[in-house]
């Protein structure tokens, strides 16, 4: 780590920190903190995403100069489409916005401080140059600053440093906001807050632009470029045949953003909806979304890998009881509550122990924390500690040892030797325990060492040590696991236990949770004897791994995703950071470490892992409103495209600017937004998005723009408005022929709607039958609201709809039922299929 040091302060008093009214004054001086709550988009990022995008000032460039050239009614009705998505998209996400940042606040991290002697939980906000802090293993360093007296710890710093190593960190050295506590405790004075802090100058600028998209995202990006080129080249079409034609300035401008309107910014502000609005239903469930697009990633999970305590289990122990060698069971209850109330640090495991046999911390020579990487602690007392207050029992003396017996099996005196007395006699005691679902612990004892030499992980103890006896404890099962397991196996998600207990008492466990007996088990020391093709192998065939050290986690999830899996990691501790960032996404208990919930894209609020079943739904319905809503939005494109190429042709333009408007309000603009929101959740058909989308797109695309026209063109060439056939077409004649296909083309983008959510099997072909009869009733409802505007003079007016002969009426109806007709055969009898030679 490399950082220009502060200035060296004088020693604060740790036992009293500073007082309220030196940190008032020293806030007053400017040296408090400034610390911004983790949230979604700045109201700055969604104005400029969602108002200053290239199409948004291209089509509004385009109505501030029809205004300027005297046509204001056409500037006002060719904006006012784009105006009202922009309209709605902001009023969406910053309500999601205001939602999302009040639930944020309750996952913020706090810090330990000591103000006028007392330790007090304060929001990094409150913080100020000078102060004292507390921190302990899982706790985030939440300012820069520097280690108190004879503080030492391992620090995780890979947030800062992308090194995944823990550091040793001791008195005098700097910690940096941004790294988490692994083992060890101690106090640390701030000297660095706010922007001054290392962790906030590394990410200010990165912040701002860094933006990973999903595949829906990359899809919807490579939408809008292609309809961009497209759109491009016409453009450069519309330039040439206005300088042919001579085409006066305002009708070349008028036409240009026509074309231009063919580009589907809406998507990107749909997909932003979306993602709002997602977020914001699965906050009543329990979660919050802390990068947008999680809710998405999680409808592709099929790997779901997560911890047995305090996950599968609700990270709540309780001694079942204690098995001595030789000694009795009061006494051995008795050196394990010195042991644990003496050790460094602490955990859920000590706590129980604590709370079954309470005792004083004894003075220590030396100690090694418990490290989920070794999966044991040591303690080394000084001559003559007192086993119990007042002096009773023996003396402890020497070096006592805490693990999972397999761990401390090695530094067991002839514990080692292929059949060991020692070690029978160990697994004698504990295989019935573990296959309970107990956790079981040993404790061992060397009298005559004197000192240990913490080296974080790397910590050894000496081979002399002798098993004084095996402590159980029993985890507490979560009421929801069995039915959220079950949901998530029924969706055809694959769940993976990743603990550092013994396999058999996790499996145990599995069992009462609903998984099969049979499944498979695997152990660390097995995952370190394989590699590239075989460990992929074995990881996807098992289902409980035990005794798996964080690093060993780590290589779980990546190996699952080397084999093409999408893998949901779930975690609460320190050693589960490293996994939730390794992992396609990241979820994080809110009791767990603030390690954990820093990392993670979603945080369970309420600590139920059941809450991701309704918010695998809830990506569900994401993707399948953006699949209709692409469905939409490219037929439309692909139809309005071919229509203006086939009449340019001939040199004509077959829209007015104010239809084209109408046009996309109708077609797309009303219904797109509205299934965004009655979306449906639901398995996501099978096979390519493309070839869906193409198999949906091609027909009315093709069709539409065909019968089209032919009526554009028939209409005009039969010149039915002036009523004599003697004369030549007369404008009005060209406006009968404008309004026909206009109305022909919203008529047909409604039934497009009725087509994409089918109420009835009637309406099958090509998309599954729904439920929901609402979509349908919207496209009706838009019919009747375009007819009104079409027999009232004055509506029609507004989008230059001019009012047509009874026989264009019954033409332009005919030529719908023609298009409905065919668009429903060449569907259901896979004509595109079939001469493309896809499979259907």
């Amino acid at each position: 780590m490399t950082s220009e040091q502060p200035p060296v302060q004088p020693e604060p008093d740790v036992a009293r920190g500073l007082t309220t009214e030196e940190a008032n004054a020293r806030r007053e001086r400017g040296l408090g903190a400034t610390v911004a709550p983790p949230t979604t988009r700045s109201y700055r990022q969604i104005i400029l995403e969602n108002v200053f995008t290239f199409i948004n000032m291209a089509l509004l460039g385009l109505g501030v100069t029809l205004a300027l050239l005297g046509r204001i009614g056409d500037a006002l009705i060719s904006t006012g489409v784009i105006s009202l998505n922009i309209v709605v998209s902001l009023v969406q996400e910053i309500r999601a916005k205001r939602t999302l940042d009040r639930i944020a606040l309750l996952a913020r991290p706090t810090a330990t401080v000591l103000r006028d002697g007392e330790a007090r939980e304060l929001s990094p906000d409150d913080l100020v140059t000078g102060d004292v802090l507390k921190i302990g293993p899982g706790d985030q360093i939440v300012v820069d600053g520097r280690l108190l007296g004879d503080s030492r710890m391992t620090l995780d710093e890979s947030l800062l440093t992308g090194e995944a190593d823990p550091i040793p960190r001791g008195g005098g050295e700097m910690v940096y906001s941004g790294s988490f506590v692994v083992t060890g405790e101690g106090c640390y004075i701030a000297e660095r807050v706010g922007s001054q802090s290392l962790v906030n100058q590394i990410t200010a600028s990165a912040k701002a632009f860094r933006r990973t998209l999903t595949p829906l995202q990359r899809e919807i990006h490579l939408v809008v470029r292609i309809a961009l080129l497209i759109v491009l080249y016409m453009e450069f079409l519309l330039v040439v045949t206005s300088l042919v034609r001579h085409i006066n300035l305002a009708e070349s401008v008028e036409n240009s953003t026509i074309v231009a309107g063919l580009v589907p910014n809406g998507l990107f502000l749909s997909i932003a909806v979306a993602y709002a609005l997602g977020a914001v239903r699965i906050i009543r469930f329990g979660a919050l979304v802390q990068q947008s697009n999680a809710i998405e990633s999680l409808s592709h999970v099929d790997t779901l890998c997560f911890d047995k305590t305090g996950t599968l289990t609700t990270n709540r122990l309780t001694v079942e009881g204690v098995s001595p060698f030789g000694m009795s069971e009061e006494e051995m209850g008795r050196v394990l509550g010195a042991v644990v109330a003496s050790e460094p640090g602490g955990n859920k495991t000590s706590e129980a122990i604590a709370a079954r046999w309470p005792a004083p911390s004894r003075p220590a020579s030396s100690a090694i924390p418990f490290s989920s990487a070794r999966k044991w602690g040591a303690v080394v007392f000084a001559d003559g500690a007192d086993a119990a207050e007042g002096g009773a029992g023996q003396p402890l003396r020497g070096l006592y040892a805490l693990g999972a017996p397999e761990s401390l099996r090695r530094y067991l005196a002839g514990a080692s030797d292929p059949g060991s007395p020692v070690w029978e006699e160990i697994a004698a005691q504990a295989q019935p325990l573990t296959r309970l679902g107990l956790r079981v612990l040993l404790l061992a004892h060397d009298p005559d060492a004197a000192s240990l030499e913490d080296l974080g992980d790397e910590s050894t103890l000496p081979t002399t040590l002798r098993p004084l006896g095996l402590v159980s404890l029993r985890d507490e099962l979560r009421p929801e696991a069995r039915e959220a397991l079950a949901a998530f196996t029924q969706a055809g998600v694959q769940p993976k236990i990743i603990s550092g207990d013994n396999p058999e008492t996790v499996a145990a466990l599995a069992r009462q949770a609903g998984l099969p007996a049979d499944v498979t088990l695997m152990t660390g020391a097995e995952l370190d004897e394989l590699e590239g093709d075989a460990l992929g192998v074995a990881v996807e065939a098992a289902t409980i791994f035990g005794r798996i050290t964080p690093k060993q986690k780590e290589r779980i999830i990546q190996a699952l995703r080397d084999r093409g899996h999408y893998v949901a990691m779930i975690g609460d501790g320190v050693n589960d950071v490293l996994s939730l960032k390794r992992a396609d996404l990241g979820v994080a208990m809110r009791s767990g470490s603030q390690a954990a919930r820093g990392v993670a894209d979603i945080v369970l609020m309420q600590d139920s892992f059941a809450v991701l079943a309704p918010a695998a739904l809830e990506g569900q319905r994401i993707l399948n409103g953006m699949q209709d809503i692409l469905k939409l939005f490219l037929s439309r494109i692909s139809t309005v495209g071919l229509v203006i190429l086939s009449s340019l042709v001939v040199g004509v333009f077959p829209l007015e600017l104010r239809q084209g408007s109408i046009l996309t309000l109708f077609s797309v603009g009303i219904p797109t937004i509205l299934l965004a929101i009655w979306a449906r959740p639901g398995a996501i058909p099978p096979g390519s998005l493309v070839r869906r989308l193409l198999r949906f797109i091609l027909p009315p695309a093709l069709l539409s723009s065909t019968l089209g026209v032919t009526l554009f063109f028939g209409v005009y060439a039969l010149r039915l408005s002036s009523g004599v056939r003697a004369l030549p077409p007369t404008d009005a004649d060209f406006d009968v022929a404008q309004t026909a296909l206009a109305s022909f083309l919203v008529f047909c983008g409604l039934f497009l709607v009725i087509f994409v959510e089918p109420p009835t099997p009637w309406w099958t072909g090509a998309s599954r039958l729904s439920s929901d009869r609402r979509p349908a009733l919207l496209a009706l409802a838009l019919m009747a609201c375009f007819l009104l505007f079409s027999f009232i003079p004055p509506l029609g007016a507004l989008f230059t709809l001019t009012p047509l002969p009874l026989i264009v009426y019954a033409l332009t109806a005919a030529a719908i039922v023609v298009w409905l007709l065919a668009v429903r055969w060449v569907w259901r009898a896979n004509i595109l299929n079939r001469y493309l030679g896809m499979e259907t």
